[in-house]
């Protein structure tokens, strides 16, 4: 039997579009013989579908496209996903579901168990779990399907009470098939196949396993899917970060004698957390581990972001700083030279050399570039509050003036010729609150708002593997908003490299303020850090959507008070 993996990228909504990629990649798969193709999870809407599900009008469309697809399964077995309807009263009044169409009809209908709500994922606010499970026969092959969740429940403390392959495993499958839409982070594919890898091996079956890829506003889907035997043993790991069809034979994979040895070298299953710990933990947040496939999943959020939205146009502020220029290589890179708007908005205190550094950088990457001093403007704000800031000293208002005057400038070209505004906040500055709303705070989209300082100094590098693209007098000068005489960031905040590992582990680990200082950090300073990141919670709360990479990104993931006295 041939089994293909598609893996697709989908747009939430859009029906037409994902209706048809499903049907031309069904009739490629005929063509080449296919028995059984595999979509991803809530392929037919696209993933997560949030509140459109409380629409009947936007059910009624899954149903339709799903007629569709439907007639396409002439000769060939289809496996999709899609929210389907419950007809019990009681619960919820949808499942999460995965079609299983041949001969032109619904053979079979399989319902998600594990329903997350954690993180980025709200499931249980939507859909009723499964409470029973049945595998599914096709061509003298007995199916196991899963969706996603229902594979993840292996830690040492089990967030479900139920394990669906606990149940379906004493139907006696031969075969494990799940249909994900599994997020990316930068431990995600080390995880994802520790854990297909540990179920193959726990219960003797080969899997399937199919993974959305794509951006969906702030959350990247990554790709990736994986066929494993049942030793534990990878066949195939498809593309990262792009779209991806690959058909393998059923018989070759089962040839292998099933040895049920778990190999000493390597741990069977660990976490986001474990991966994350440890070690590893310095080198995630230097950047220099996995800086590569961050830049991809950047490229992909940036680009799906304007191609979904049907927006063409970029702008962004370009200051001469390590922040504005990566955000600018990155925009470049993802929608061309011609599409990103820099503008340089230089005050009384901007260095000679950040103003250079900037037009340079706009130079070597090719793009339109506009200088638009604001001095005047600066001069005009002050003279007219001089009634009421009479007798005060220069401070933190006077310097934010400068900034929401960049940001009213942006947001003006922004709204005369049709850009969008690119963010180029770090995770260090959004975590202590270092930036100012209304101003550099201002964008429909942060880049860089889920990298920590060091790792967009990494980032920096890896943009000039090859040529050097950012002036290196801007990777090397010390970090600067320049909204004062001689101002540094160092000024107001701890030194990056041990203020992102703090961070990293108050965000990312959720360690409390007792186990990052058992760790050897200052006390003064970790509750310094804590309070910072507590207190400025409003602040990141009327922020914009920000491009995940982590396993713990600031948005829809972190839910945090922002009325709260815990370490404030």
């Amino acid at each position: 039997m041939k089994i293909a993996l598609a893996q697709q990228n989908y747009h939430i909504g859009n029906f037409e579009s994902n209706t048809g990629k499903i049907i031309d990649v069904i009739r490629k798969a005929k063509n080449d013989g296919v028995d059984l193709v595999v979509f991803s999870e809530l392929c037919i809407c696209g993933y997560p579908p949030r509140d459109f599900l409380e629409f009947n009008d936007f059910l009624r469309e899954c149903y339709t496209a799903i007629d569709k697809i439907k007639r396409e399964a002439d000769g060939i077995a289809v496996l999709i996903g899609s929210p389907a309807h419950n007809p019990v009263v009681e619960g919820k009044d949808l499942f999460n579901a995965a079609f299983f169409l041949y001969d032109q009809e619904v053979k079979a209908e399989v319902h998600k168990t594990l329903l997350p709500t954690y993180d980025i994922f709200d499931e249980y606010r939507y859909f009723e779990p499964a409470d029973s499970w049945q595998v599914v026969p096709f061509k003298g092959h007995r199916l196991a399907i899963t969706i996603c969740e229902d594979i993840w429940n292996m830690d040492d403390n089990p967030l479900y009470r139920v394990t669906p392959m606990e149940e379906l495993i004493k139907q006696q499958p031969d075969i494990m098939i799940n249909l994900s839409a599994s997020p990316y982070n930068y431990a995600q594919d080390i995880v994802r196949n520790s854990l297909v890898r540990a179920h193959t091996i726990k219960y003797g079956l080969p899997m399937f396993y199919c993974n959305t890829v794509g951006s969906q506003t702030e959350v990247v889907f990554d790709g990736g899917s994986l066929v494993y035997d049942a030793n534990g043993d990878r066949v195939a790991e498809m593309k990262y970060f792009e779209e991806d069809y690959r058909v393998f034979d059923l018989d070759n994979i089962m040839l292998k004698p099933t040895t049920g040895h778990i190999p000493e070298d390597r741990p069977v299953y660990f976490s986001a957390r474990d991966v994350g710990a440890g070690d590893d933990t310095i080198a995630y947040i230097t950047g220099t581990k996995n800086i590569e496939e961050i830049h991809q999943a950047l490229i992909l959020g940036i680009r799906d972001y304007f191609s979904k939205m049907g927006f063409t146009k970029a702008i962004l502020g370009s200051s001469g700083g390590i922040d504005s220029a990566v955000t600018q290589a990155l925009a470049v890179e993802a929608l061309g030279a011609d599409k990103v708007l820099a503008l340089l908005m230089p005050s009384h205190f901007s260095t000679s050399h950040s103003v250079n550094d900037a037009e340079v950088l706009s130079k070597n990457l090719g793009n339109p570039y506009d200088i638009l001093p604001i001095k005047n403007i600066y001069d005009t704000f002050l003279k007219e509050l001089e009634p009421i800031f009479a007798g005060t000293s220069f401070g933190v208002a006077e310097e934010n003036i400068q900034s929401r005057t960049r940001g009213n400038l942006l947001m003006a070209i922004s709204n005369k010729f049709g850009y969008i505004l690119l963010n180029t906040s770090n995770k260090s500055e959004l975590a202590t609150g270092y930036g100012t709303l209304y101003g550099d705070m201002a964008g429909g989209l942060a880049v860089l708002g889920d990298l920590y300082k060091m790792q967009v100094y990494a980032l920096a590098r890896y943009i000039n593997r090859e040529k050097e693209i950012i002036p290196v007098s801007i990777i090397e000068k010390a970090p600067s908003a320049e909204l004062r005489p001689d101002q540094k960031d160092s000024d107001s905040l701890p030194d990056y490299d041990v203020l992102d590992r703090v961070l990293f582990e108050y965000i990312e680990m959720r360690q409390g303020p007792r186990e990052i200082i058992a760790k050897g950090f200052d006390e003064a300073l970790v509750k310094r850090i804590l309070r910072m990141v507590n207190n400025a919670e409003y602040k990141r709360n009327q922020f914009c959507p920000i491009i995940r990479v982590s396993f713990k990104a600031f948005g829809i993931g972190r839910r945090v008070p922002i009325v709260g006295k815990y370490l404030a």
